[in-house]
């Protein structure tokens, strides 16, 4: 069983589960709409290799964001961080990130670049912008538009039914739109996210230049049948970069953790034979 803690820094509650008793620290974020617990697979799968802080982000899981929709700074969460690492005297570790998740490693890895070992991204958010997402945190009428369809999901899928009319939309995009937005808490969920974290926007060839200029490794996942993160928005990172190791998995967005959990187990297993 893993270990269950919460942090209250500056007034924010994170909560996060402790796997695994590897030498190696690795900090990871899931995915919108999880939590810290669908981490334990891949865990489970390098847990003689790492120990895994997983932690749930705000609006998910235990972790409580008390600003309401005040935007999350950068500062907040390089303080956050900090703060864990003293609490745990850790010098060096790694980070992982599935999806939204992965704009809160490249978070950390803007801020900790010199302390950071390893890189580990599974179809990651934070790398190409999402234009839904601009139009969602966009200042203004369209915000309360989007902020309206909590209580008003009908704009939202008329939206989503113009997009599928005239095509300008992948569907298998707007079917996982919309399995987010089917009940009032979930819609409350995209909302916050989408405004507390439009402050996590990064430069991708000064990202680059981090990883390049410290050695830092860089593994990637992508699934092949992955509609939300593919292979060519992930060029305005891996363009950039020396070096990288970039798997694909046969797998779709949602599952990607669960196929990259068995690849990597399935390594270890080849390794430990020899």
């Amino acid at each position: 069983m893993p270990q269950s803690n919460t942090i209250n820094f500056q007034h924010q509650n994170i909560h996060y589960l402790k796997y695994g008793n590897g030498d190696k620290v690795i900090l990871a974020f899931h995915g919108f709409g999880q939590q810290a617990s669908d981490f334990e697979l891949l865990a489970n799968a390098w847990h003689t290799e790492y120990t895994t802080y997983a932690f749930d982000l705000f609006y998910h899981g235990k972790s409580y964001w008390n600003e309401r929709d005040t935007p999350m700074t950068k500062e907040y969460w390089t303080g956050f961080i900090s703060y864990f690492l003293n609490e745990y005297g850790i010098k060096r570790f790694s980070v992982c990130g599935f999806s939204l998740g992965g704009k809160f490693a490249i978070a950390t890895l803007e801020a900790f670049a010199p302390a950071i070992d390893e890189i580990i991204l599974l179809a990651p958010d934070g790398i190409k912008t999402n234009p839904w997402y601009s139009l969602a945190t966009y200042p203004g009428a369209l915000k309360q538009y989007f902020r309206s369809m909590i209580v008003k999901p009908n704009r939202f899928f008329r939206l989503i039914n113009m997009a599928k009319r005239l095509g300008v939309v992948d569907k298998g995009i707007l079917k996982f739109a919309a399995s987010q937005m089917n009940t009032r808490k979930k819609r409350r969920r995209v909302y916050y996210a989408w405004v507390v974290f439009k402050n996590l926007y990064f430069d991708m060839p000064s990202m680059a230049a981090l990883i390049n200029d410290h050695n830092i490794t860089l593994r990637m996942y992508l699934g092949t049948h992955d509609k939300i993160i593919t292979q060519k928005g992930m060029s305005n990172l891996l363009n950039h970069l020396d070096d990288y190791d970039l798997h694909i998995i046969d797998s779709g967005h949602n599952h990607l953790i669960e196929k990259v959990s068995d690849f990597i187990a399935q390594k270890n297993n080849q390794k430990n034979s020899l």
